[in-house]
């Protein structure tokens, strides 16, 4: 006789056991194209001394007016050196943090990239250096392995008389509140345009700055500067990680000690008591020279460009 019960029990089973065989995947469609930053603009604006198609990148705050008008009123802007990684940076930043001006003020995000059809890495080592360290006879050139050093005063003289008078009437942006953040070479060139135009911004961010480039040349930059002025008007923040140190271990530096330099460059400029100069450098502990990024532009922003909410630099 045929237990009823054992069937039931067994075709139960046969439904809440899985089985062997996949359940194929849906398929993906095809892409519609690149992701693109909403709110974001591209203007194609050429060194017309150079040639180069440099592109200036920009991102207003969410909800800002793009009128030119003069009802408009000025606004805040942070420009920022190597665009492709600082621009949506900084543009999230701006939108997390500043929470729509409580704690950060709505700022313009200014993305200054090269040219599309070029190496951001070559790029950054011709137009961010002040110097070819290659042409001097004596100095090592064991670390300097790009096609081109060197002309850090030809693009600042773009960014002095192209880029930022075109942005500034463009988007019309407060030249009290107008800041330039920089990282690593991106910092060094901040320096060059301290030393050579420091009028040009209100504040300077300087990340993690390679003040080690061709045997420290900045420091003689800094040292011929002082000795033709009496006072520096710039407002500089630097932030460093802590393990930008040359020490053992497998995050510190094998050679660079760029905390060590940072702190020197902060006591030379407190030594030239420039009545007009603020300054400030924090070392960041736990971070190196990738992941300080984040972390000290984030307070380099706070700093220079404070909103009204609960959050202090």
């Amino acid at each position: 006789m045929i237990d009823r019960r054992h069937l039931l029990t067994a075709a139960l089973g046969s439904l809440l056991t899985p089985t062997a065989r996949s359940v194929s995947a849906p398929a993906l469609p095809d892409a519609t194209g690149p992701y693109a930053l909403p709110g974001t603009f591209v203007h194609p604006l050429p060194d017309p001394v150079t040639g180069r198609r440099y592109e200036v990148w920009v991102d207003l705050p969410p909800n800002a007016s793009t009128s030119a008008s003069a009802s408009a009123g000025l606004r805040p802007a942070v420009f920022v050196t190597d665009a492709p990684y600082a621009f949506p940076l900084v543009r999230a930043l701006r939108n997390r943090v500043g929470q729509q001006g409580r704690n950060l003020a709505d700022f313009a995000v200014i993305g200054l990239a090269g040219p599309q059809d070029e190496s951001a890495v070559d790029m950054r080592s011709r137009d961010y250096t002040p110097s070819d360290p290659r042409m001097r006879p004596g100095r090592p050139a064991d670390r300097y392995g790009a096609p081109r050093y060197g002309e850090g005063p030809a693009y600042l003289k773009y960014l002095a008389e192209v880029a930022i008078p075109a942005i500034s009437e463009r988007y019309r942006i407060a030249p009290d509140r107008r800041v330039l953040l920089g990282h690593s070479y991106g910092a060094l060139f901040a320096a060059q345009v301290l030393f050579a135009n420091p009028a040009l911004f209100s504040h300077y961010i300087l990340g993690s700055p390679s003040f080690w480039f061709d045997h420290r040349l900045m420091f003689e930059r800094e040292a011929a500067y002082a000795k033709q002025h009496t006072d520096l008007a710039a407002r500089i923040f630097q932030y460093v990680g802590a393990y930008e140190a040359v020490a053992p271990g497998p995050r510190f530096n094998k050679d660079g000690d760029l905390v060590a330099d940072a702190r020197r460059f902060d006591t030379l400029l407190r030594s030239r008591r420039y009545k007009s100069l603020r300054i400030e450098t924090r070392v960041l502990a736990g971070e190196d020279h990738l992941t300080v990024a984040p972390a000290g532009a984030t307070l380099g922003l706070l700093w220079a460009l404070p909103g009204k909410g609960p959050y202090e630099a």
